[in-house]
């Protein structure tokens, strides 16, 4: 059984799944052999992988299995170029851009990405350089769809207007955070951009209004709906949360959101993760959720909330907008 959904991506020459599988998670941060754990996650159905070159060693661990699958033609790979450096130096420049797809590219061993996106942005560069730089790399054949991760959709906007008035393709596909869960602080600190809680009703208004495809990473706010925690352990959640997913998530409104997805989950016959997942693929946008597991089972399960329905109401007392549903 699979039930993926597939969808479309402009300049994406394949059927996309709706969930991507993240890489950011051993073995592949340290080069180790997941081709048995891919091998799992691509039968289920899941034909999009999402990785960077800041990953560590993910790109030789997924790099390697696509070869000796021989099924590069048959995954949708979307990777992401010019993270900062250690020290937060700021790499939003064709020389970084154009360095991280050679090493990218030796190590996935492929000459071409479906989807390419910067990492990060730097506000302090303007758009049309950036939006020149993908053209170009796009006209090389090297990738299809390009984008950001962590760009203000205000950026994103601006980048396109700049595309369009000089017969350019533009930005076709955006990966913020986004999910149930309010990323309250910065996770990883220098520039992650969210859209999820109250703050950024705006964003979301966008996204709805242009389209544009979400990638969501922290789609599940990095394990606070794995169901792992329990929200009445929620005093412990730093013994069972990582110090990132504490920072960005691990606060007393996401608990409570935590505390009404296992009500649901229970009247639904379904997991934490599965009512998480629901929300996401409720609302109004067109999102993909980039989702790591280390087991095929619960990728399955991620799958099959695709297919939960919730009510508006339901929607709206998930994310504390109603107490009443």
């Amino acid at each position: 059984m699979s039930n993926v959904k597939y969808c479309t991506i402009p300049y994406v020459n394949k059927p996309v799944s709706q969930i991507f599988y993240g890489t950011a998670i051993q073995p592949f941060l340290s080069g180790g052999d997941g081709n048995e754990l891919l091998d799992a996650i691509f039968e289920t159905g899941i034909t999009a992988f999402d990785c960077a070159r800041n990953y560590a060693d993910a790109e030789r661990s997924l790099g390697a299995w696509m070869e000796a699958r021989e099924n590069r033609d048959k995954i949708v790979l979307l990777t992401k170029c010019a993270h900062p450096t250690p020290s937060g130096e700021k790499r939003v420049n064709e020389k970084a851009i154009r360095e991280d797809y050679a090493t990218s590219s030796a190590l996935l061993r492929t000459n071409y990405f479906d989807i390419y996106l910067l990492h990060r942005d730097d506000p302090e560069v303007e758009v049309g350089p950036i939006v020149e730089i993908f053209n170009a790399l796009h006209a090389e054949g090297k990738i299809g769809a390009f984008g950001g991760s962590n760009w203000t959709h205000q950026r994103i906007e601006q980048a396109n207007e700049y595309a369009y008035a000089h017969n350019l393709n533009p930005f076709s596909v955006s990966s913020p955070n986004f999910g149930l869960a309010n990323q309250v602080k910065d996770p990883w600190g220098g520039g992650c951009v969210t859209i999820s809680g109250p703050a950024n009703a705006e964003a979301r208004q966008w996204y709805e209004k242009t389209k544009m495809p979400v990638i969501a990473y922290s789609s599940l706010g990095r394990g606070l709906f794995s169901g792992r925690l329990k929200s009445e352990n929620a005093g412990k959640a730093a013994e069972i949360l990582d110090p990132v997913a504490m920072r960005g998530y691990g606060y007393p409104e996401n608990f409570e959101r935590l505390r009404r997805c296992e009500i649901l989950a229970e009247e639904k016959k379904a997991s934490v993760s599965q009512i998480a997942m629901a929300w996401i693929y409720s609302q109004k946008l067109n999102s993909f959720a980039v989702v790591s597991t280390a087991k095929a089972s619960r990728m399955q399960e991620n799958i099959n909330a695709l297919h939960i329905s919730l009510t508006p109401a339901e929607l709206l007392w998930l994310n504390l907008e109603q107490d009443e549903r």
